[in-house]
């Protein structure tokens, strides 16, 4: 927020022109404008002053303050500040504070030790510095401080001071909102931070398949959903691939699926495959939801160290689809599959061996990149529309990170409009 430039008379920066003061023997004739006052929660209330000054009971103009419709602003007294912070309640919108006050425990050095004894004692609160004619400077440090605005102590009238205080309630709802709105921001990039750092990064050091994903939560504003990858080259020359779904599309959900993907990344170097990977997994589910009815489906492939074949498991998980030259794209046989996570304690999940040849491209997806409508009516894409449409779009010489890109635009095209799942696709390609 720009500092106020320090203003040689009582008059705050609210104003525009220079009105004549009222008599300060004599109540306000301002005519009351259609403004509100203060709103607490959407409802209209009258304005409440906190007056701290060593004598306030001699301020004339203290009865006389009148809000924007002409009622009364209702006016607290405290000689000092132990008598303020007990009058000091939630329905107090502004405070009225002598810079001349000392403040208990600060250095006489500081000429506004009392009121940053105020600032820290009233955070939420207006506050109107009072000082003397001629200490503009003064004046002006205390807005920088953190006074909402500084008034001159002998050069105030009813008028005056009921503007100043409207003024100053106003001024430091803007401060707050802006401050929210900056501390909202922080933390939003913060998790976006948080949520990059724990999307994967293949190990496939060593490894000469090519790696290419495309990732789209449901969340809005979200990096990170529900569903999980990861890729990893094992120190003999096995890569294993895993895509994952976790049922529901929270921040829960997102990080129950790290926790697995990290799971899996960590029990896979350790050197386990296949049905005791899976349970272990399960294992990890079943301790780490935070309802028994939540289950995650997936798909886990190791290609072996040549690359012409490959183990499958599938736990309640979409086939991969898979690419050879000279062949049309297909999924990868079902026959064998197993329960989703969480859903049968002591299941079991055959691992099925696929033959790949010597050239081909493998893609792993989430049920995400099917279930999107196809059109205004019911039908959605299924395997059968996305197996077609990724031959087409091999036909037409897309490949890796180009053919993922048109993959998920057009779903997304023909959903209408941003997909309500979350969509993770990876694809492995091996050239003979």
């Amino acid at each position: 927020m720009p500092v106020p430039i320090p203003r040689q008379r009582a008059i705050p920066a609210v104003e525009s022109g220079q009105a004549p003061a009222a008599p300060k023997d004599a109540p306000s004739k301002e005519a009351p404008r259609k403004e509100a006052t203060v709103d607490n929660n959407t409802t209209t209330t009258q304005l409440s002053l906190l007056v701290i000054e060593d004598d306030p009971g001699g301020s004339t103009v203290v009865p006389e303050l009148l809000d924007s419709t002409g009622k009364p602003i209702r006016v607290r007294t405290a000689r000092n500040l132990t008598e303020a912070e007990r009058l000091l309640t939630d329905d107090v919108h502004c405070i009225l504070l002598d810079l001349a006050l000392p403040a208990p425990g600060r250095s006489d050095d500081d000429e506004l030790a009392v009121l940053r004894h105020v600032l820290e004692l009233a955070p939420r609160h207006a506050v109107l510095a009072l000082t003397a004619s001629g200490d503009a400077e003064r004046g002006a440090e205390a807005v920088r401080v953190g006074a909402q605005d500084y008034l001159f102590r002998d050069e105030l009238d009813g008028r005056l001071l009921s503007r100043a205080i409207r003024y100053a309630v106003e001024r430091k709802r803007s401060d707050t909102a802006e401050r929210r709105l900056a501390e909202g921001r922080v933390r939003a990039q913060e998790n976006r931070r948080l949520e990059r750092g724990l999307l994967p990064t293949p190990l496939l050091e060593g490894s000469s398949l090519r790696f290419a994903a495309r990732y789209r939560p449901g969340r809005s504003r979200a990096l990170l959903g529900g569903d999980f990858y990861d890729v990893v080259r094992t120190p003999d020359g096995t890569v294993h691939a895993m895509i994952g779904d976790v049922c529901g599309h929270g921040p829960d959900e997102a990080a129950l699926g790290v926790e697995l993907r990290i799971a899996w990344r960590a029990l896979t170097l350790a050197g386990l495959c296949g049905d005791e990977l899976l349970g272990t997994l399960q294992e990890v589910l079943e301790h780490e939801r935070s309802d028994d009815e939540i289950f995650a489906t997936l798909c886990t492939v190791d290609i072996a160290p040549d690359g012409r074949r490959a183990g499958l498991c599938l736990a309640g998980h979409p086939s991969p689809l898979v690419a050879r030259p000279g062949r049309p794209a297909r999924l990868l046989p079902y026959d064998n599959n197993g329960p989703a996570l969480g859903l049968l304690p002591g299941a079991r999940w055959p691992r099925m061996q696929v033959e790949l040849g010597a050239e081909w491209s493998l893609m792993l997806y989430t049920d995400g990149l099917i279930e999107g409508r196809v059109g205004e009516g019911r039908e959605r894409l299924g395997q059968d529309g996305m197996v077609a449409m990724i031959r087409r779009q091999l036909s037409e010489g897309l490949r890796g990170e180009a053919l993922l890109r048109a993959a998920v635009n057009e779903v997304r095209s023909l959903n209408g409009g941003e997909l309500a799942d979350d969509v993770a696709v990876l694809l492995l390609d091996r050239e003979g």
